[in-house]
């Protein structure tokens, strides 16, 4: 029997966590957005996910037979020490408020691991801004935003990708933030979803990379104040994209000098 898939689910952990909630709020108001709407990323996310996205996203990944750990951005190293790394397999992302924060060193030291070890990596929704997204994908990932509680509609174009295993031709979100395009991302290597929204616009929702050793897939839903990552078809794809992603049993990498395979002389 094959030992299981190692996850990590990363979480900024601060719109949930009553101890960052004046950090949440200064940020948001500088940004120009009401007391109001501050409360609501603070408290009203803290309602919805009370202790946490990444608790939700990580019990559901346990129940599916995956070795879970969770780390979070206030943590030594953010939670991704080169021990947690070496133990990893598919590590998954989600950040919005505090991107900022999160340390250079370990953003070099996520990618390194993506690239040269394989390791699998899933960005949720406003991981889109994320150092180490930005890092591998070489743009700036920019976007159209607008929220207005509105209805999602995510069709599958790509029906035979192991990533849509499970699900309907689309599935629906009743009410999220939409993110629309141009998206500032290379263009996929497969996109695997499209997703239309009530007020008329599209997004490549989707999106799968190959990065040296290691796969990419960039998944939009998961706004911070909506029940998102409670909704079944949401967890399905994240748990069919850490299948997809996790490090394939390839050759060892080998650079330098080297010897000829056949006789020279």
């Amino acid at each position: 029997m094959s030992a299981p898939i190692r996850v990590t689910v990363w979480n900024e952990f601060w719109h949930e966590n009553p101890r960052r909630h004046a950090d949440v709020k200064s940020r948001v108001m500088n940004y120009g957005f009401s007391e109001d709407h501050a409360i609501r990323a603070t408290e009203g996310v803290q309602r919805v996910y009370r202790d946490g996205m990444h608790k939700v996203i990580a019990d559901h990944l346990s129940q599916q037979g995956f070795a879970v750990r969770v780390a979070t951005l206030d943590e030594p190293e953010h939670g991704l020490s080169d021990a947690v790394l070496d133990d990893t397999d598919v590590l998954t992302w989600w950040g919005h408020i505090a991107h900022d924060q999160v340390d250079d060193e370990i953003v070099d030291r996520v990618r390194e691991r993506v690239n040269m070890g394989g390791m699998g990596l899933i960005v949720l929704h406003s991981g889109h801004y994320s150092k180490i997204f930005k890092t591998l994908m070489g743009t700036t990932c920019m976007l159209k935003t607008r929220e207005a509680d509105e209805k999602e509609r995510l069709w599958v174009i790509e029906q035979g990708h192991p990533i849509a295993r499970g699900l309907p031709e689309y599935f629906e979100i009743p009410q999220t933030e939409m993110y629309g395009e141009p998206f500032d991302v290379p263009a996929p290597d497969t996109l695997v979803f499209v997703s239309w929204f009530q007020g008329g616009e599209v997004f490549r929702s989707g999106c799968c990379y190959h990065r040296g050793r290691g796969k990419v897939f960039y998944f939009r839903p998961g706004h911070e104040t909506l029940p998102i990552y409670y909704q079944p078809e949401v967890l399905q794809v994240i748990t069919n994209a850490v299948r997809w992603a996790a490090p394939a049993d390839g050759p060892e990498l080998i650079f330098g000098d080297h010897p000829p395979l056949e006789n020279l002389d």
